[in-house]
């Protein structure tokens, strides 16, 4: 798997994300303040996530999140790859080739999870739907066209911090091409060490 294809790719639920015509049954006014008060609640998270391509390919694994700026997505299945915040850039570490590369995470479409202070609204829109228990905030910078669409998905859930449950995310590149993660096994404010937060350095292949 690509750098590229894994930038491209960060990214919702195929159930919960079947974004058909809009309906005409609109969320309450605050919706999207809600989804700020629950991204701001959340200082960690983890979860076993399910990535797929637009071709039908998956990758499953473990992600560990921790505000602000912290990920980690750790790759399963012999995958031998990471994507790992830190705080302050996205790496992406291919153990299979001996290669790294780094991007802010400000440039990134996971920014919108991981900023110390959200504030969604210049920039994200609540999607209508007809199920009521279903959030899904679509955040497209149009001063940032090249940074494409991210779709969070969420889910009513009393026992999530704010009330909603992080079910997933889509993200739209600039060519169109989609990308779905879907969580399961979400686990809310747990302790994980700033050490999940690094990685080994790839030892270049002759």
């Amino acid at each position: 798997m690509s750098l590229l294809r894994i930038t491209a790719r960060l990214l919702a639920p195929a159930a919960v994300l079947t974004l058909a015509a809009p309906v005409a049954i609109a969320q309450p006014a605050n919706s999207l303040r809600a989804v700020e008060q629950s991204l701001a609640a959340t200082n960690s998270m983890t979860a076993r996530f399910t990535q797929t391509d637009g071709r039908g390919r998956s990758q499953s694994g473990v992600l560990s999140l921790k505000r602000p700026g912290k990920i980690r997505f750790e790759f399963g299945a012999g995958a031998n790859m990471l994507l790992v915040g830190d705080g302050r850039n996205l790496t992406f570490v291919d153990y299979e080739v001996g290669q790294k590369s780094a991007w802010p995470i400000t440039k990134s479409p996971l920014s919108v999870l991981l900023s110390p202070q959200p504030n969604l609204g210049r920039i994200a829109r609540i999607e209508p739907q007809k199920n009521a228990n279903v959030v899904i905030v679509r955040a497209r910078d149009a001063r940032r066209p090249e940074f494409g669409t991210l779709l969070l998905a969420f889910s009513r859930n009393g026992s999530a911090p704010g009330g909603l449950m992080l079910e997933g995310w889509t993200a739209i590149d600039a060519q169109n091409k989609r990308t779905t993660v879907k969580l399961d096994g979400q686990r809310y404010n747990v302790a994980i060490p700033d050490a999940a937060f690094t990685f080994a350095e790839p030892k270049k292949r002759k």
